[in-house]
């Protein structure tokens, strides 16, 4: 309940606050098991990505996030948990024993849609790094999945790394071909990174925006 609340709340304030041109909102899939992997500039990453999805469908969207930061004290493990509905990662490798990936697998086993962003740490705005291999590993584990890259441009300047107060900004949401694991590594991370190269040159954008 409280997680919904919230999200109405993010629903409102990206329609009056932000300006969201969202090309083939179609594609992004509501029912899993199924992968939604964007590009990572701000904390609004999730939440507008979360806001574009069905209330209806929320309790099977699940974030992907860094457990050192997001479950790194108390208040911030229990908002992560109880209103983001965020599956944590470990980074640093605590327990060398576990999967750190193993949330995420029991997620598609649920049939529940993945939110995660494959460069890792928010960067700099607009400039996409190199993908991690972490997002082909899910693939393989749940190959008849669909991995739908998503681009995103602008919200790294509406809200940018560090700062917590919202700027009214035009954004624009890509959302591109799925594409699912056939077998080779090196082929499916080649792939999405020349889904994720089509979208951000889909539009050409001046230098202040």
């Amino acid at each position: 309940m409280l997680q919904k609340a919230f999200y109405i709340f993010i629903k409102i304030a990206v329609l009056f606050l932000l300006g969201l041109n969202v090309r083939r909102k179609e594609l992004l899939p509501s029912d899993g098991p199924a992968i939604i992997v964007a590009n990572h500039n701000s904390h609004l990453d999730t939440m507008v990505l979360m806001a574009l999805m069905p209330l209806s469908k929320l309790k099977d969207i699940k974030p992907v996030a860094a457990a050192d930061y997001f479950f790194s004290s108390p208040w911030k493990a229990w908002a992560s948990e109880h209103v983001l509905g965020i599956i944590p990662v470990e980074r640093k490798g605590a327990d060398r024993t576990a999967d750190p990936l193993e949330g995420c697998y029991q997620a598609l086993e649920n049939n529940q849609v993945l939110i995660l962003f494959p460069e890792g740490s928010r960067g700099t705005p607009e400039e996409m790094t190199d993908l991690k291999k972490g997002i082909s590993y899910l693939a393989e584990r749940a190959p008849t999945a669909p991995v739908v890259p998503v681009f995103t441009h602008g919200l790294g300047k509406a809200l940018p790394k560090g700062s917590f107060l919202l700027v009214p900004f035009f954004c624009d949401i890509f959302v591109g071909e799925p594409i699912t694991w056939a077998g080779d590594r090196a082929e499916f991370m080649n792939g999405l990174q020349e889904r994720f190269s089509k979208l951000s040159s889909e539009k050409t954008f001046a230098p202040w925006e």
